[in-house]
């Protein structure tokens, strides 16, 4: 869990803050997903998307991803995290669906993360088969939203990291 909260917190600071932007490589941007690398050490890996639609529409977030990452230095792959743009309630679940699977991720301050290593794997392959995926959460002030992502070009992004960040 430490790694996977830490993790967010880095790749958000690295995506989103210029002055240390230089430190991300974007890979190359597949469809609704993007692949990036870092270029300090050490190395990290991930593919990343942001909602195409978000309700209810009348709540100011921050910024909202979904991230899969790689930290090849410490045998990690395939790590799932969602950055949800708010203070996530205390104890509360965020579900993230796709088709007919489901899947329930802890939170931590404005993140979600997967317990265990195999439901990640599950969660892959999902993303890779599906089409769309909804996440819902509920913020700490009691909203309930719902995030809509396209997963087209997730297959050739999670290859992309996972090519540059094997080994």
């Amino acid at each position: 869990m430490r790694r996977a909260v830490g993790a967010v917190c880095v790749v958000v600071a690295l995506v989103t803050t210029p002055a240390i932007a230089q430190e991300v490589k974007l890979l190359q941007k597949y469809n609704d997903w993007a692949a990036y690398m870092s270029e300090g050490s050490p190395k990290v890996c991930f593919a990343v998307s942001q909602p195409r639609d978000s309700s209810p529409k009348n709540v100011r977030r921050g910024p909202i991803y979904f991230y899969v990452s790689h930290y090849p230095s410490d045998k990690i792959t395939g790590e799932i995290s969602v950055k949800m743009g708010y203070p996530l309630a205390a104890g509360s679940k965020v579900t993230v669906t796709i088709g007919n699977d489901k899947f329930e991720l802890f939170t931590k301050d404005e993140g979600a993360f997967l317990e265990k290593p195999e439901d990640e794997a599950k969660l892959i392959g999902a993303l890779k088969a599906g089409s769309s995926m909804s996440v819902q959460g509920r913020s700490a002030r009691g909203t309930n939203t719902t995030d809509t992502y396209s997963l087209s070009g997730t297959t050739d992004a999670i290859d992309r990291i996972t090519k540059e960040c094997s080994g």
